[in-house]
Formats: C-alpha cells, structure tokens, sequence
C-alpha cells in the first residue's frame, strides 16, 4: 500500500459513518431497509480501515499523521488540526469499529420492531464516527468536540424508546450528569490552552515538560479534566448516569455505552497522565487513581448484588470492571520497571476484554427482552431449556465477566492479581479477588432466576433468538475463549506495541511535531515481554479459580445468617424485602413448615434453611444472597439509599469529587 492511501484510511474510517449519517436522513421511511444496508456498509468500511492500519502502526511500529490542509508544523510549532494516530489510538479504534459492526448486525432483527428506525441508524453511524474521531484526533479542542457529538448521539439513543418513562428519566439524567462532565473537560481544555498556547496534543506536552513545575493553572486543569472524563469513564462517585442508561437504552446500545464508550473516558486518561502532564512516575497521583479505581470496583460489584434487572444488574458490573482499568492504571504510576509494565498491560488487555464479554451480556439481555418482553428477573424463569443458546452465550460472558479460566478475563485478571503481589499491592489483589467471587456470585443469581427452574406459564412457547442475532453473540463467545487461551500472543502481538506508545512519548512527539525529542522524553525501552505471561496457566495458579468458587459459596452459605425462622420488620422501598421469611406463632408446635406459609408473588424458589426436617422457603432473584445482605444491612442500606435517583444530588458528587482531587493535586503537584 502506498503511504498516501495508508494516510488517508484515518480519514476514510472517521467520515465514512459519519457523511453516511447524514445521507440516511435523506430517505423516507419506507426505505428502512436501505438505510439498514448503508449502516452496515458503513460500519464495515470503517472496521476494514482500522484493519488495514494493523500493520503499518501495530506491526512495523510506525505513527501515522494527517494534518488537514497540509497545515504542517514549522519549527516544532503546530497550526493545523492533525489526525496523530499511533499504537494506543489504533487499539481503541479497533474496539470501536468492531464492537459497532457487531451492534449493527444484532440491530438488524432486534430492532426491526421499533418505531424511528431512520433515526436510529443515523444516531448509531454518528456515535460510531465521533468516537473514532476522538481516539484518532491529535488535538485536545477536536477531542471535546468528538466527546459532545458522542454524547449527544449516546443520549438521544437512551431516549429512542421515549414511549417508555425509564428512557426519558435516563436521557434526562444523562443530559445533567454528562453535560457537567463535558464543561469540566472544556474549562480544563481552556486553562491549558491559555498556559501553553497551542491545543496540540505532542505541543502540549513539550510545552509542560519544558517547565520547571506546574503552575497552579495547569494543576487545576488537570483536575478538571480529571474528574470530567471520570464521568465519560463511569468511574465512583460519577457513575450514576449510565446505570439508568444501560437498562433504558435498547441492548444494542447499551453494548456499545458500556464495553466501547467508557473506554474513550479510559483513554482520555491514559493521555492525561501518562503524555499531556507527564505524571507516569508521580506517586501521589498514582494513589490517588488507585485508590479511585478500587472505590469504584467495590460500590460498583456491591450495588449489582442488589439488582433484580438484568440489563441494570450489568450496568453496575460495568463499573465494577472499569474499575479494574483504573486499578491498574494506578498500580502502573505507583509501581515502576517490569511491576509497572506488568499492570498496564493487564488494565489494557482488561480493556479489550471487558468489551467482548460485556457486549456479549448485553446481547444476552437483549436476546431475552427479544423474546420475552423484560429483563426483570423476577418475571422470568426456566429460559434455559426454550433458548438453549441464549444460555450458552450468558455461560461464556459470565464465566468471562467472573475471571473463570480459561475464559479471557482470568488472563487479564491474573496480570493484575499479579502486579499487585509482586510489587507493594498486594492488599489490592486481595480486594480485586473478592470483587471476583461477588462478580460470580452476581451471576449465579442471574443463571439461577432467568435460565434455570420451572419455566413460566406465558414463556412456554418462546423460542431462541433469529440468526442475525445469533451471529454477532457467536462471534463475541469466540473471543472470550481466544483472548483467554492465548494470553501470549495477544500480548506481544497486540498489546506489547500499546505499551510501548503509553511509555515512549519520544517518538509519538517527534512524529508530530517533525522534530527529535528523544532527549526530552527519556525511554528506557521495554524488550522483555517473558514476564508478562509467564505462568499465567501453570498449574499451580489454576488455585485461584478455587479461591474464587469457595468465596462465591461463602457468599452463599455462612452468609445465610442465623434467624431465618424469625420476624423480619424490614420491608421498605429502600430497605431489604427480607419478609419472606415469615414467623407463625406456634409453628413447630403445630407442626407447620414453613414451605405452607403464605409467600409473595415475587417469591419462585424453594431453598433449604436447615433444621432436622430440611425446612426451606421460597425466594425470588433479589433475595437469593438475603444472609449477606442482612449480615452487612448497613453497607448496603447505605449505598442503596445513595443511588437515589436525585439528579441534584449527583451533580453535587461530581462537585464534591472535584474539591477533593483538587485539593489532592494542589498539595502534592
């Protein structure tokens, strides 16, 4: 391929979709299924775009650059707007446009019920194109812009089904939540530019790390900036928004708002610390992301716990894995030498990772709401034996999702298990297993309501999902084996070149600015990769699978309490329903189980509580792990009642997130 062509892929796989979008308005109606077409077209030429720069940026190492206008730096100094696209940029395209084909190809039969569709397929071509543009851009003005079209695109998505409350309520929060967000990133994205005087990304860092310390212009900017994409990242306590929008938003969407949107907030942050302001090795800032990233995999894993909706339940899971992204980001700053590539490579890998096996739920989801009309999972029951590959496909995202081996997130897990025992970390590891087991422990409940039981009256005559559904959760299956049986190749053949682009700042500087920066930008090189895979399927590590089942069982069992022949007076609207277990006077007296008890509607399962005789009750999805919740009613009360759906309130967590890294970044920047 000649160099012209391969500069103007970038190009080709940014406006494709996007000038698309806009041709798709020009059709009426009836021609839905023409529309549908230039959506996939559209979606592919881009995916095949990305593909053909594997080599050329993940192979052969190079930077590709595209100033529009020809606008070329002079003397180091940009003037023009530049698409800078190197390893990591080319890695997150990657997860975009397939991800987007593959939510394409499952909309063709999902949606085909909906109203609007002509404006489904534009917002969904917008959406795609924006966040291509914004991993591709090379300049810190065009990334806000790319974030506002995605955004706006992602919430008039959440809103499609408008007939529905839920999806008005959700865009609405998104507006209020999303929209503070984006006017910290533009308030930083202003202090920058007035401290250096140029919205280059490459200028901006030549221009920061040329200083002497930071002024307290530029700290503030990075706490905006900070605290502005943690809530494009989902990252606690700026995760409200996207837990009502996932279950909103129909599954196609949702796949691509959770596995693929979040990680643009991920990627902005990467480039934040790691390139604009040069804080790779700045501990304090390390611990503080730490810290972040471990916040948000707890609140995220206890909140999905409490979940009797399956799409909502997965909202919450997204949070939790993101925070094992930014875990690992932390331990990246904190640690340094081999410890340190240790866990950015396994936040990376998590990143590709969790985008297989989250969109492979959500399609499961969405392969239930298909076919059934909810994803509450107390109004569903026995769907395993109707959608027999509806329960496979959820077998592979849940023990993917779970860090079960052989299935890709161990592989990914296990690196950042890893880095936590081998340096300083190992309290975190410890913490990232536990958050493991409740993940799986999350799951079982779901595979115990939805697919397993007596299957419900209406539901009796459903059958599995069409082909074109099928398909794209096929695809999806197949990665989370193939990113999980070859950790090795994955690595050094994919994410090793990623690496290399987040340390070596040098060389994407260079390539930009057409002047040499090696001196400026210290690398020390990362040739040595062994470690990073070693022993990640040795025998003796398979341990950990067993750490995880027996704390999932514990989870289960001891944690099932004492009193469950006693009256529970819990009930509320934000409180437990722990008023399954009823208490009759007398009743072993007169001989009466408490099977016989009148019971709730939502109640479908009978459980043994203990005793000679075996007494078991009947419990419903939500009441499944009743013991733990009881056990721990105070932590969970807590944060149920947190997410209490006031928009004002969660403004005002970003607000007080804000104060709190600034205040953080002040005193140690």
């Amino acid at each position: 391929m000649s160099i012209e062509f391969i500069n103007n892929l970038p190009i080709i796989a940014i406006m494709t979709p996007f000038i698309l979008a806009f041709v798709l308005g020009l059709f009426k109606d009836k021609y839905i299924r023409v529309k549908r077409a230039l959506a996939v077209i559209a979606t592919a030429v881009s995916f095949l775009c990305v593909i053909l720069l594997i080599k050329p940026i993940l192979i052969d190492g190079e930077i590709i650059v595209s100033w529009m206008g020809n606008w070329s730096p002079i003397g180091g100094k940009a003037f023009g707007i530049g698409l800078e696209i190197d390893s990591l940029g080319m890695f997150l395209a990657l997860i975009i446009t397939g991800a987007s084909l593959l939510s394409v190809i499952y909309s063709l039969k999902y949606m085909s019920h909906d109203n609007g569709l002509e404006k489904y397929y534009v917002l969904f071509l917008l959406l795609t194109s924006s966040m291509i543009g914004f991993v591709f851009t090379g300049d810190l003005f065009n990334m806000y812009v790319m974030l506002e079209i995605m955004t706006f695109a992602a919430i008039a998505l959440t809103a499609f089904r408008n007939y529905k409350d839920k999806s008005v309520e959700a865009a609405f929060k998104y507006i209020v939540t999303g929209s503070l967000g984006s006017s910290l990133i533009l308030l930083g994205t202003c202090l920058i530019y007035s401290e250096t005087k140029t919205l280059n990304l490459a200028e901006i860092a030549v221009v920061i790390k040329s200083m002497e310390s930071m002024t307290p212009t530029l700290i503030i900017a990075f706490s905006l900036m900070m605290v502005g994409y943690a809530v494009k990242a989902f990252m606690v306590p700026c995760h409200t928004w996207p837990t009502d929008a996932h279950m909103a938003a129909p599954s196609s969407i949702s796949m691509i708002l959770s596995g693929v949107m979040s990680k643009t907030g991920v990627y902005a942050i990467i480039r934040l610390v790691f390139m604009i302001f040069g804080l790779a090795s700045n501990k304090p800032v390390g611990y503080l992301i730490l810290v972040w990233g471990v916040i948000t995999m707890v609140i995220g894993v206890s909140m999905a716990l409490l979940q009797h909706d399956f799409k909502r339940l997965l909202a919450f899971h997204s949070v939790s894995q993101i925070g094992y992204i930014i875990t690992a980001l932390g331990m990246a700053i904190v640690e340094s030498g081999e410890i340190s590539v240790l866990a950015m490579t396994g936040g990376t890998y998590h990143m590709i990772n969790h985008a297989i096996f989250k969109g492979l739920l959500f399609l499961t989801a969405g392969a239930i709401l298909y076919t059934t009309g909810t994803t509450d999972l107390e109004s569903i029951s026995g769907l395993g034996k109707r959608m027999p590959f509806t329960l496979a496909m959820f077998l592979f995202g849940a023990a993917g999702i779970s860090g079960i081996p052989p299935f890709n997130g161990f592989a990914s897990k296990w690196m950042i298990y890893e880095a936590g025992f081998t340096g300083s970390l190992g309290i975190v590891s410890i913490i990232a297993v536990v958050v493991s087991a409740l993940t799986l422990a999350s799951f079982i409940k779901v595979g115990h309501s939805a697919f397993f039981g007596p299957i419900n009256e209406e539901h009796k005559n459903i059958e599995d999902v069409p082909t074109s559904m099928k398909i794209p959760m096929g695809v999806l299956a197949l990665g989370t084996v193939i990113f999980g049986l070859f950790p090795e190749v994955i690595v050094n053949k994919i994410l090793l070149p990623v690496i290399k682009s987040v340390y070596d700042l040098s060389r994407y500087v260079s390539s930009a600015l057409g002047n040499t920066y090696d001196s400026v930008f210290a690398f020390d090189g990362i040739n040595n990769v062994e470690f990073l895979t070693k022993g990640i399927y040795n025998p003796t590590n398979f341990l950990i699978l067993f750490v995880i089942l027996l704390l999932a069982v514990l989870v289960f069992v001891i944690f099932k309490g004492d009193n469950s022949g006693e009256e529970i007076h819990e009930k509320s609207d934000n409180e437990f329903d722990m008023s399954i277990f009823k208490k009759y006077e007398n009743h072993r007296g007169n001989s009466v189980n408490y099977s016989e008890a009148p019971l709730d509607a939502a109640c479908k399962y009978d459980i043994y509580v203990g005793g000679e005789k075996g007494e078991k009750v009947k419990v419903g999805a939500n009441d499944l792990f009743w013991g733990m919740k009881y056990q721990l009613k105070g932590y969970f009360n807590s944060i149920q009642k947190a997410h209490n759906g006031s928009v004002n309130d969660y403004s005002l967590w970003i607000v007080a997130t804000l104060v709190i890294v600034s205040v953080i970044t002040i005193i140690f920047l």
